[in-house]
């Protein structure tokens, strides 16, 4: 969650939602200062229904696309981009090394794109590659990991990784609050991203809404299939009761249902993490301990090259940002549990 003091946050979801379009629908209305290029999209099609104007280049730069979550942020990316007839993408082959992703950046840079848009592998990292593109008038879009300051950035967009853990936190207590000394535990992701703590503090926040329930355990995974599992069976064979999991990634999560078939338990509710489409098929089916996820939309990668777009074109957002984009824009993390589960179904990523 971005800790900055210009936010605009979509509560509802109903702006930069993870329902199908993210941001498409309302970009679709982005806007020159011309007074007569401001009226809205008349369908609910991505801002590829805006009229062509200036051809724009954009830099893309992201980790390595070793998790569902980032590939389908490549995806979201890509499909974007070639839904404009005035835009050129130029993506990068994607690192988990910092050192390495900074020198992709400065290539992207070299080739003098006109905008950028990063998915740093680490926010704090990549601060200064940031900040060299923003002095070398290269306009940049931060994708979710935010930079050290708001200087290394014009625009920041990304999940609301409080509000994720505050979400899952009131699902489980809702779904507990009629049960005296209830007990919860926590598979986390990584400890070293700034993400995965304030997922964490969302959670207990939450919690604390609930007298009734106590979080009794937590682990950090890695965010992979392997750790997952791991981990799981740690806290499994560590607490031989509770009634709740919060997993914070649907990844990790495909591990720690291995884990949790291989114990041969069912005596809790699970809610994981992000959307994957394997997650959303278990909820539907509704046959094992998983129950719920919370959202947390790859889709903002779509509403990137959107904002990019815009920056290129020196356009603002219908109805939400005239002349400029804004500053900051935070995505919903809507809960989808087995009522809403067909509606996010086309949502789900691999």
């Amino acid at each position: 969650m971005p800790q900055h003091t210009s936010r605009f946050t979509s509560r509802r979801g109903l702006l930069f939602g993870s329902a199908a379009v993210g941001a498409g629908a309302l970009l679709a209305g982005c806007t020159s200062n011309d007074p007569g290029d401001d009226e809205p999209a008349a369908n609910d099609q991505p801002a590829a229904a805006d009229s062509p104007g200036k051809k724009v280049t954009i830099g893309f730069a992201g980790p390595q696309a070793d998790h569902g979550w980032l590939n389908a942020i490549n995806d979201n990316a890509k499909n974007r981009a070639k839904k404009y007839s005035d835009v050129t993408l130029e993506i990068t082959e994607g690192s988990n090394d910092t050192a390495a992703q900074i020198g992709q950046i400065e290539t992207l840079i070299n080739k003098k794109v006109d905008v950028l848009v990063v998915l740093p592998a680490d926010g704090k990292a990549l601060t200064q590659v940031g900040l060299k593109a923003m002095r070398a008038g290269i306009p940049v879009v931060n994708l979710d990991r935010i930079f050290n300051t708001p200087q290394a950035y014009r625009c920041w967009i990304g999940g609301d990784n409080y509000g994720m853990g505050l979400n899952a936190g009131n699902y489980i207590g809702e779904k507990l609050k009629g049960k005296s000394n209830a007990k919860v535990i926590e598979l986390a992701g990584l400890d070293n991203l700034e993400l995965t703590k304030q997922r964490t503090k969302g959670f207990d926040d939450a919690l604390k809404n609930y007298p009734n329930i106590k979080k009794v355990a937590r682990q950090a995974a890695d965010f992979t299939v392997e750790s997952g599992q791991a981990k799981m069976a740690q806290l499994l064979q560590a607490q031989s009761d509770f009634d709740a999991l919060w997993n914070h990634d649907d990844d990790q999560g495909v591990g720690a249902l291995r884990a949790i078939d291989q114990a041969g338990r069912d005596d809790f509710l699970m809610v994981g993490g992000a959307g994957a489409l394997a997650a959303f098929q278990a909820i539907k089916l509704d046959s094992g301990v998983l129950k719920a996820t919370v959202l947390y939309p790859p889709t903002m990668a779509a509403s990137a090259i959107d904002l990019a777009r815009a920056l290129g074109q020196t356009k603002g957002i219908s109805g939400l940002s005239e002349f400029e984009i804004p500053a900051s824009l935070t995505l919903y993390s809507a809960v989808v549990d087995k009522i809403n589960v067909d509606q996010y179904m086309s949502t789900g990523f691999k």
